[in-house]
């Protein structure tokens, strides 16, 4: 078996399937890529069983055939090599495999292709269209709020919702929660199902800039297919809590400021915050929000005043800035607003205006205040 490919073309192909590439994997092909040739078109597989991205691309070639490669070594070669035509020979009995560049030839073993475990294909789905920048913008602004702790799968992932003509997404780590809603789809289905963090973290940097994503989705995994690439993930088999019952009602305090303006001073103040809790304490008066944290462990402190509207009686709540700096990083309006209810309660961060067709709630539990 034999094909010439551009060594760029390639390597940008192999980047977008890397990440699904298997670390330390049960099976060790996992840490290959798999290479089927069929006519002139070639398909790039790479999976850890939990994510996997398959991707195509035109080839010369003079016959079909599989070969699992190793990853590491294949795309290390390709990024030291500059811009050029490439000619991979694959060895039908023994797998090995001979690249040849204008520089001369590299030889690596390979494995047959039979042995990758097959890969899931889409089966009784059901399926919706999603524009693809607004894809990316709905798991840039929910993904970093999912939780990293494995005891509690369900907040691993993100909620996707569907719900007939809108797509809600939902993530949370019980500190903070944000739950963004876009309209606009087109589905005929109104079901829920939770994405790995990995995969979305994937799918976010492999995504076009424009054009559609098709949304297939069963029990068991959930299938993005955008121009010549697919990404297939597991679905998370666990009941997601019930975010809305979180969700403060009746927030009587409401405050306004540059979003801008608060999160440097927030960047600046958490410098002198004690490092476990990362605390600042917002006090607020109708005219002015003073930013404040201590560490008296190490006798830091720092205090920043900012001009803010503010509908309420005079407040005091703390906060891990941490969390608010992750918030206002991703929100992209001139204002934030915050609703408050008591120093005990989430407060709610909304853009002060939103964008035609979408939604972002924002929540983030109080840090007890202390002396």
């Amino acid at each position: 078996m034999k094909f010439s490919v551009s060594s760029s073309e390639l390597l940008r192909k192999l980047q977008i399937a890397g990440g699904a590439v298997g670390v330390n994997p049960v099976l060790p092909i996992l840490e290959d890529f798999l290479f089927t040739i069929e006519g002139n078109q070639l398909t790039i597989g790479a999976s850890d069983l939990e994510t996997t991205i398959i991707t195509s691309m035109e080839v010369m070639a003079d016959t079909s055939g599989a070969v699992a490669i190793p990853a590491k070594i294949l795309l290390e070669t390709l990024k030291a090599l500059p811009q050029q035509p490439i000619t991979f020979t694959i060895d039908e009995e023994t797998f090995g495999v001979e690249i040849t560049s204008a520089f001369g030839k590299y030889k690596l073993a390979g494995e047959n292709g039979e042995d990758f475990p097959e890969l899931p294909t889409p089966d009784e789905v059901d399926s919706i269209k999603v524009s693809a920048p607004q894809l990316t913008q709905a798991i840039s602004k929910t993904v970093f709020a999912a939780s990293t702790d494995e005891l509690r799968p369900a907040m691993t992932g993100v909620y996707f919702q569907v719900d007939f003509n809108k797509l809600i997404l939902v993530a949370t780590d019980a500190h903070k929660l944000v739950k963004y809603t876009f309209s606009n789809i087109e589905s005929e289905v109104s079901t829920s199902f939770i994405v790995p963090r990995k995969a979305l973290n994937l799918l976010k940097g492999a995504l076009p800039d424009g054009g559609e994503v098709a949304l297939s989705f069963n029990k068991a995994n959930a299938f993005f297919t955008f121009d010549d690439t697919k990404l297939i993930c597991r679905l998370i088999d666990a009941r997601y809590p019930d975010y809305n019952a979180v969700i403060p009602i009746d927030n009587p305090n409401l405050l306004t400021v540059n979003r801008l303006d608060f999160l440097n001073s927030l960047k600046r103040i958490v410098i002198y915050s004690n490092k476990t809790t990362n605390q600042v304490v917002l006090n607020i008066t109708d005219k002015s929000l003073t930013v404040s944290a201590q560490d008296l462990d190490f006798a830091n402190e720092a205090t920043e005043n900012l001009p803010c509207t503010f509908d309420g009686e005079a407040f005091s709540i703390a906060f891990s800035a941490k969390f608010l700096v992750e918030m206002l990083g991703v929100l992209e309006s001139e204002d934030v607003k915050i609703e408050l209810s008591t120093p005990s309660r989430a407060g709610i961060l909304l853009p002060a205006e939103e964008v035609e067709g979408e939604e972002i709630l924002m929540l983030v539990m109080p840090v007890m205040l202390t002396n």
